[in-house]
């Protein structure tokens, strides 16, 4: 693995809410050992509204949060990732990019909150529940002793908290 920082991909099919809201997450609590980005298969080409209002409601910052193709990450000269996180079952599925440097993987499957048919309100809940799930698993990765782990169990606890959900109430499962 390379030495900090950490750069971290996360992927989801449109890339508009899941994998900028983790993005966001992992750069305000990563401080200096972590950077990331995100990205999509089939990006929608802009970042929903309610992530981005989320997102200052939680103060955590966005800067030039963007809707983007997988495949500028997967260019000659991109960030070479240390971890790719998935956080939709779609992109799970598809073929991804051969990734420089052989990152980390795992799946960290999160319900989509823009497919919330709901009134306003009940987007909110998603989006916020999105939020929380996210904001549990970074706060578990940042927990880990990464440099003092082998890739195999370093992998195994990408997987476990890729299992771990964030209940209504704030506690985990």
């Amino acid at each position: 693995m390379a030495g900090a920082p950490y750069n971290v991909l996360f992927l989801c099919t449109g890339n508009s809410a899941r994998s900028i809201i983790g993005e966001a997450i992992l750069n305000h609590r990563g401080g200096d050992k972590f950077r990331a980005f995100s990205a999509g298969s089939r990006p929608r080409g802009s970042v929903h509204p309610i992530a981005l209002e989320l997102l200052d409601r939680m103060h955590v910052p966005h800067e030039g949060a963007r809707s983007k193709d997988w495949s500028e990450f997967a260019q000659p000269g991109a960030p070479v990732m240390d971890f790719v996180f998935t956080v939709c079952d779609r992109a799970a599925a598809e073929t991804c990019p051969v990734w420089p440097g052989q990152p980390m993987t795992a799946h960290w499957s999160v319900e989509d909150p823009v497919l919330e048919e709901g009134n306003e309100t009940a987007q909110w809940v998603a989006f916020r529940h999105a939020f929380k799930i996210l904001d549990t698993r970074i706060r578990l990765l940042l927990s880990l002793p990464i440099p003092a782990l082998d890739r195999i169990r370093l992998q195994r606890n990408l997987d476990e908290i890729g299992t771990v959900k964030a209940s209504p109430d704030g506690s985990n499962t």
